[in-house]
């Protein structure tokens, strides 16, 4: 049965959400633990602070490789940065990349995502917050600050670290007496669940949960025309830029090539410019090794030959130093050498205030659930329709498009949520990906609609996420004329359970919403006098209700699973006592808890119609609706209901992906009452209903 509790918790949720919560200054505090006030606890009881959170114990190494009793785990013990070292240092001498050095966990790609950190201090401390020291107000205690999902999260940890044979077990620093990323590496493993659900990823996940950001990638074998331009208006907004060299074997990892670039290595994008070089404009990269040594040393590095063709002037503004880690090269040599671009869109909120281009982000919160939301691709024609759906209105075209093209530039970027969390019970990332549509004409404008089957039968769509695939997030960059779209985003299989979020990153203004059914009912008023009755539901009803000629719910019972025994055609378990309880209280006009003649009329004349719609629906015959059926069937008895409210009537009344019909017909008679009780407490229909604590209690345990 479906939680009352937790559909109350989500709705206080979303309430404070719309308050702030989630954003930086009001992160979300990770299991409900304060920074603040566990410290001044600590410190004021003269204790170190266990986390009981993230305890010092096997479970939080890991499931598999790194479980408990393992070869890797055992002889390990937990030590607080004080008991290891005589004077240890959160931050020595500001944080840099030789902090970050890789131990015994496969993370690499979130160290290389740490090291960047390391170049942009503002967006380093939005993740490291301010003022944590093993000094002032020490009580083993510290915080780093996460974007998961949507929202920032604020999460605690105690300073016991996985030590082995006296050495620490994951990232450590070359100094031997900093502990900030290892601290960090452990609040990240607390939030994922275990230090091995870290292993294995791609650097752009953790470029994303350090900025809040929308990554992109581009194999620069296949790279798009206006690659330069992409790059430069990134530039300009304060994007996070990283290139590397493919690797073929173990062999090559940082190998050098002949020219002086490393293999299986992270470099940084750091500028692009163009110089008059022999009478032509020569485009040209500024890129930066994270080792500050190490230097192309092909053509427009710091000693060639090329830099003497170019103006004295241009030359000293371009800033050519010697060894320092940064070097130019010409762009047709960096799309030859490099293998691939990652490109981190910052958010405006992480931004310096004096950053004058950014672009302009939406985010939607959604969920696809069996039977309800989780309708699968395009493959899938039944059941596609059923998932969530977006509208994007794009107003202005781009200010320099490519190619003198009439179109608006924009990121989609779909990441399901929560999945590393999930390996421990042997699942992992679904195949997801995305479908865009141009809205035709008489859909434009419309509010409250949830577009079904039959359009997705008759269009196709005009873009789409380049493959369906499992990772953590799908994104595609993407030009379309201005105009309305709808945006599905979906697993590649149906039935796939999971949250998700969907981004969507323009260049200029753009309006969104989500496309769902307006809530509403269309309930008939059944007006019958016992002269409207005819004679033979009176004998039958006479012989049915006994001497006091009222049904009660046992009677009432009797009737209905004798009477739906004979169809053969219908799958069902009979009606339960409380189902029936159900329906006299919607028909029971004067309290006596039973029904008299026409109460009954009106409630078999509804029951026969249910039965008609059930028959209609049931498009296989199999005797049950599928859940997305049920939905169909919903609407041809007069309810529109939006995506929440179908995922919790699925979780109700659904057994298997299965509607059978004395379930169908609970869910249609608690609908009406509930939409009935509305509108009685509704005042001048605006939508709103008041009512004290006697009549919610009235309501909710009677209803």
């Amino acid at each position: 049965m479906y939680q009352f509790g937790g559909i109350s918790s989500r709705i206080h949720r979303d309430r404070l959400k719309a308050e702030g919560l989630g954003t930086k200054e009001q992160a979300v505090k990770f299991v409900n633990q304060d920074f603040e006030f566990l410290r001044q606890q600590c410190v004021e009881s003269g204790r170190l602070f266990e986390d009981p959170c993230f305890p010092a114990e096997p479970h939080s190494l890991g499931f598999k490789e790194l479980a408990p009793h393992s070869s890797k785990t055992r002889g390990v013990k937990w030590m607080r940065p004080t008991e290891l070292v005589q004077d240890p240092q959160f931050i020595l001498e500001g944080a840099t990349r030789t902090d970050i050095c890789q131990g015994a966990l496969g993370d690499c790609w979130l160290l290389a995502a740490i090291a960047s950190l390391t170049l942009n201090e503002n967006v380093l401390h939005r993740v490291v917050p301010h003022g944590q020291s093993f000094k002032d107000n020490y009580a083993g205690i510290f915080h780093f600050q996460f974007w998961q999902f949507g929202e920032w999260v604020d999460v605690v940890i105690d300073d016991r670290l996985p030590v082995k044979d006296g050495e620490l077990m994951f990232v450590h620093s070359a100094e031997g007496t900093e502990f900030w990323s290892a601290l960090m590496e452990k609040a990240y493993a607390k939030i994922n669940g275990s230090y091995e659900a870290l292993s294995g990823g791609s650097t752009t996940e953790g470029f994303e949960d350090f900025t809040g950001g929308v990554s992109e990638m581009y194999e620069l074998r296949n790279a798009p025309r206006d690659l330069y331009r992409i790059i430069a208006k990134a530039l300009e907004r304060g994007s996070l830029l990283g290139c590397s060299i493919d690797i073929t074997s173990a062999f090559d990892m940082e190998a050098v090539t002949f020219k002086k670039l490393v293999k299986g290595h992270a470099y940084s994008v750091t500028g692009l410019n163009q110089v008059n070089y022999r009478g032509r404009m020569e485009k040209l990269i500024r890129i930066r090794n994270p080792w500050g040594q190490v230097e192309w040393t092909g053509a427009w590095s710091d000693n060639s030959s090329e830099w003497n063709s170019i103006e004295p002037s241009e030359r000293e503004k371009m800033c050519c130093r010697r060894e320092d880690g940064e070097f130019w090269m010409s762009f047709s040599d960096f799309l030859r050498q490099f293998s691939r671009l990652e490109i981190c869109n910052l958010t405006a909120d992480t931004l310096s205030k004096n950053t004058t281009s950014f672009w302009n982000t939406v985010k939607f919160d959604g969920t696809w659930r069996r039977g309800s939301t989780a309708g699968g691709c395009r493959n899938h024609p039944n059941t596609f329709w059923i998932n969530p759906q977006f509208k994007i209105t794009l107003l202005e075209e781009d200010d320099d498009p490519e190619d003198n093209d009439v179109a608006c530039s924009f990121l989609v970027a779909l990441m399901q949520k929560d999945r590393r969390r999930y390996r421990k019970q042997g699942q992992d990332m679904h195949t997801i990906g995305f479908a865009i549509y141009e809205v035709p004409e008489e859909f434009k404008g419309c509010q409250g609609l949830h577009l079904k089957k039959d359009f997705f039968l008759k269009h196709s769509s005009c873009a789409r996420s380049e493959t369906f695939i499992n990772l953590r997030e799908v994104s595609a960059r993407l030009h379309l004329p201005p105009g309305e779209y709808l945006v599905v985003p979906s697993t590649f299989e149906p039935n796939k359970e999971a949250d998700f979020v969907l981004r969507v990153f323009t260049e200029k203004m753009a309006e969104s919403q989500e496309l769902d059914d307006e809530v509403v009912a269309n309930i008939e008023d059944e007006e019958l006098s016992e002269g409207d009755i005819d004679s033979s539901f009176r004998r039958m009803f006479a012989q049915l209700s006994g001497e006091d000629m009222e049904i009660s719910v046992h009677e009432l019972r009797t009737i209905l699973n004798r009477v739906i025994s004979k169809h053969n055609d219908l799958k069902t378990d009979g009606f339960s006592l409380e189902s029936c309880r159900g329906m006299i209280s919607l028909m029971d006009k004067d309290g006596s808890a039973r029904l008299g003649l026409v109460e009954f009329q009106i409630l078999w004349n509804k029951i026969r119609k249910w039965l008609g719609v059930f028959r209609e629906f049931d498009l296989d015959k199999s005797g049950s609706m599928s859940s997305y059926e049920m939905r169909l069937a919903l609407g041809s008895a007069g309810f529109k209901l939006n995506n929440k409210l179908n995922q919790v009537l699925v979780a109700r009344y659904a057994e298997n992906d299965s509607i059978d019909f004395d379930n169908f017909v609970c869910c249609l008679v608690k609908l009406e009452s509930m939409f009935r009780y509305f509108k009685e407490l509704e005042k001048d229909g605006n939508g709103m209903a008041e009512m004290n604590i006697s009549e919610w209690l009235y309501l909710t345990m009677c209803g």
